[in-house]
Parts: C-alpha cells; sequence; structure tokens
C-alpha cells in the first residue's frame, strides 16, 4: 500500500477504470496524487469489451487492484443503445444525431452507484470517473449537473460520504491528452474504438474524437486501425 512523504498512510480512492483514454489518465492522476488506489471496470454488455483486456493489462503492468464487476445479466434493463443492442453502431461525429444511439440508459448512475458501494466497503474517500466537456452535448449523464446532484446523493447514501471527483469535467479530449502527455503517457495502452474487433474502425464517434484530439497535439495515434 503506498504511503506518502512522512509516512502518514495514503488515503483510498477507486477509479472507474473503462479501459479509455480519459479513464487511462484518471486513474494515473489519481496514482501521481499519491492515493491507495483501486481500479474497477464494468461489463455490462457492451460491444467494446475489449477495453476490458486492454484496462486489466493495464492495472496487472501498475501493480493496482482492479476488479472487472460482470452486470452483464442487467443488459436487457439497458436495451436500445447501439453499443449493447443489435443496432449497428454509427459512424461520424458526436454532434451528429445519430450519435444518439450510443447512448446506454442511465449507464452512469448505475455505474457510479456500485462504485460507490465499492468504496464505502473499502472506506475509501472519494470515486474518481472521467466525464469531461467533450461528452456533454450528446451524453446527459456526463454533464455537470449530474456529476454535482450524483456527488450531492453520494454524500448521504451511506454512512459514510464518498465525494465523486471527475478532474476533468470541463476539459476538452485533447486536454485531457495533453495532460496524460505531459505525465509521460502512452495511449497504446487504451481502447477507444466501439467496435470490438481487433483494430480501432476509426470512423465511429469515440474514434473520430480520439484522432482530432491526437491532430490537435500534432501526433500521431499509436493505435492501429483498419
Amino acid at each position: 500500500m503506498k504511503q506518502p512523504i512522512g509516512g502518514a498512510m495514503s488515503k483510498k480512492v477507486v477509479v472507474v477504470y473503462s479501459g479509455g483514454m480519459d479513464s487511462f489518465t484518471v486513474l494515473h492522476n489519481a496514482i501521481k496524487s499519491g492515493a491507495d488506489v483501486f481500479a474497477i471496470s464494468f461489463n455490462y454488455g457492451q460491444k467494446h469489451s475489449k477495453e476490458l483486456v486492454v484496462a486489466h493489462k493495464v492495472c496487472q503492468a501498475l501493480n493496482v487492484s482492479h476488479k472487472i464487476a460482470d452486470i452483464s445479466s442487467i443488459n436487457s434493463l439497458m436495451a436500445g443503445s447501439s453499443l449493447t443492442s443489435d443496432i449497428d453502431i454509427p459512424e461520424g461525429h458526436y454532434k451528429d444525431d445519430n450519435m444518439k444511439s450510443t447512448v446506454v440508459p442511465n449507464r452512469n448512475m448505475v455505474l457510479l452507484s456500485m462504485a460507490i458501494a465499492y468504496a464505502v466497503s473499502l472506506e475509501a474517500s472519494a470515486v474518481h470517473y472521467g466525464a469531461h466537456s467533450g461528452d456533454h452535448h450528446i451524453y446527459p449523464d456526463c454533464r455537470p449537473e449530474f456529476v454535482h446532484a450524483m456527488n450531492a446523493v453520494s454524500q448521504i447514501a451511506n454512512y459514510q460520504p464518498v465525494e465523486i471527483v471527475t478532474p476533468y469535467l470541463n476539459n476538452t479530449k485533447g486536454e485531457i491528452l495533453a495532460s496524460g502527455l505531459a505525465m509521460g503517457l502512452n495511449y497504446i495502452d487504451t481502447w477507444t474504438c466501439y467496435n470490438g474487433r481487433e483494430k480501432a474502425c476509426g470512423k465511429c464517434g469515440s474514434c473520430v474524437e480520439r484522432l482530432e484530439a491526437f491532430a490537435e497535439q500534432d501526433m500521431q495515434d499509436p493505435l492501429a486501425y483498419e
């Protein structure tokens, strides 16, 4: 267990870690803060479950405690999304209306609730997750008003208050990437594509946004694309 300078025991935090760029940066940000980090990922029946394999690999390399919670049995309750149902993954930019099909009903409320429960069981002080401004347009459960409301509920839902921490809530994906690069991170160890194939498709909204972020930094994405 990590100890900061002075020998005092570091605080415990839970990081909701999908295996994507944003949560990868959040994970390392939490580690660098000196916290004792516990990562949690969720198998909710997503087509791009390859992200879970990547997440597990990263946590093993970092010697970070990692749980993958299998909640795929509730997939039928979160139906209607192209990420979880028999619906084609749309191609294009997140600003396009067809991208709304990638919204998974109530996903972040469900995942955060379980992450908060895990934090309480660990006596951890906070749950970190990677909501950012690029998601606000399309995903209601990444908007500041949702985050603030969930944080308020998290303070009173248990005997132990747990803070929801979103370090990049008002940042773009390009700014998150810049933050990670400044930490020396290698984004080959992330998975963003909504298609669960061997290589990233380069055409889904998630890939398009990722490629734009690298272009903003005048860098080439290290991932292999179809």
